[in-house]
């Protein structure tokens, strides 16, 4: 029988992982990830978690330990964040371009210098491009659900997983969160069976330097080039949306929580106006939406909780008939504005031909707080610029006095 249980979301990624049957776990610390590992180390001592639970010596050493594992067959585990994931870049890479099923929850935090340990979303939104399956989640219950997903998604397109979460806003704040018993889990995420066995009869060489052209190996068979295989990797990632829907729906038909849509939506049906945001901020987000229902504008939410692959045809969809949004980012790329915003605008030219009024705003930096009055200011500018038909030519940081 399902359970509930008050977990901060560092309790639920490590009970995640367990009811998962993670085989082999790198652990390394970090604020504000670092319980996680704590946790999943009672788990091994006391039996209740059969698994190799391996100490290494950094954040770049535990993807090694993962990418080698999950080569020869086991389901695998690790966390981190902020400078730690920085510290991962290059084995990001390796992980998504040998196409293994690692699950990595990452509790979002800023990236020094300057240092803090308070949370923003710059971590993993300077990853995206690593070939990485990225979800966002809302709440804790969508950190446990989330990370038994990713291990769904992971093994069924072979593409390695981050779950992210707000740290300490998530990581270290308490929830009531359902908890499915294992024998559901079990029917639900069978044992990992890897696609390429090995077999000392019949030695592979893994990952080894590709050509420019096309080769053929010992047995006669062409092999892809190099440029081959970031193909297949794109191919894969665009043809994942349905695929994780699906998942989604399977993950309802058996505990009866909804992830098969990529948008998680308050209010949007009817709204004239609305904020796109992910992560934690959607529940800021949602107090604001229903202040300015009062007030007497229609508004929602839609917060993405699938950044990659982009579900760039879906939120098109969403805005089809709003007439201005307010998109607000806990990250900025240097040099242009909001990451989200940025996809959404090339959505919305590519799959729409009517283009609401869009502001972006950059809030909650290094933990700096995020108020529903706050949302409620960016609503207001950005409706009033839609009513002027002026366009906003550099995001807007909000809060961000010296």
């Amino acid at each position: 029988m399902a359970e509930t249980r008050i977990l901060t979301g560092n309790q639920a990624a490590a009970l995640a992982a367990k009811l998962c049957r993670v085989q082999v776990v790198a652990a390394y610390p970090i604020t504000p990830q670092s319980k996680i590992p704590e946790v999943l180390s009672e788990y091994v001592e006391k039996g209740e978690l059969k698994a190799e639970f391996v100490r290494v010596e950094s954040e770049h050493s535990a993807m090694g330990v993962c990418i080698s594992a999950s080569i020869v067959g086991a389901r695998v585990f690790t966390a981190t964040a902020a400078n730690g994931l920085a510290y991962m870049h290059e084995q990001l890479h390796w992980a998504a371009g040998a196409r293994l099923p690692i699950v990595m929850p990452v509790a979002n935090r800023g990236l020094g210098a300057p240092w803090t340990i308070l949370n923003d979303m710059q971590d993993t939104i300077a990853q995206r491009d690593t070939g990485w399956i990225q979800l966002y989640c809302a709440n804790n219950q969508e950190v446990l659900d989330q990370v038994i997903l990713g291990y769904k998604i992971a093994e069924q397109l072979l593409i390695p997983v981050m779950v992210c979460f707000d740290g300490f806003r998530l990581s270290h704040t308490m929830m009531p969160v359902d908890v499915p018993d294992q024998a559901a889990i079990d029917a639900f995420l069978p044992p990992y069976q890897t696609r390429t066995p090995l077999d000392p009869e019949r030695p592979v060489n893994i990952n080894p330097v590709v050509m420019t052209d096309p080769l053929k190996d010992a047995d006669d068979r062409m092999c892809p080039s190099y440029m081959g295989f970031r193909r297949r990797l794109q191919e894969t990632m665009e043809a994942a949306l349905p695929i994780i829907g699906a998942c989604g729906d399977q993950f309802e038909a058996a505990f009866g929580r909804a992830y098969g849509d990529v948008l998680d939506r308050y209010r949007a049906d009817d709204a004239e106006f609305l904020f796109i945001t992910m992560g934690s901020l959607t529940s800021e987000a949602a107090e604001a939406a229903d202040e300015l229902r009062d007030r007497g504008t229609r508004a929602g939410v839609i917060g993405p909780r699938v950044f990659r692959p982009f579900p760039a045809a879906a939120l098109a969809a969403a805005c089809a008939s709003v007439q201005a949004a307010a998109i607000v980012e806990k990250a900025i790329s240097y040099g242009y504005e909001g990451a989200l915003a940025t996809e959404l605008k090339a959505a919305l030219f590519s799959h729409n031909g009517r283009r609401p009024t869009l502001y972006n705003y950059i809030v909650g930096l290094g933990g700096k707080d995020v108020k529903p009055a706050d949302l409620l200011v960016c609503a207001e500018e950005t409706l009033q610029a839609a009513g002027r038909r002026e366009r906003q030519d550099r995001p807007r940081w909000l809060n961000a006095e010296i």
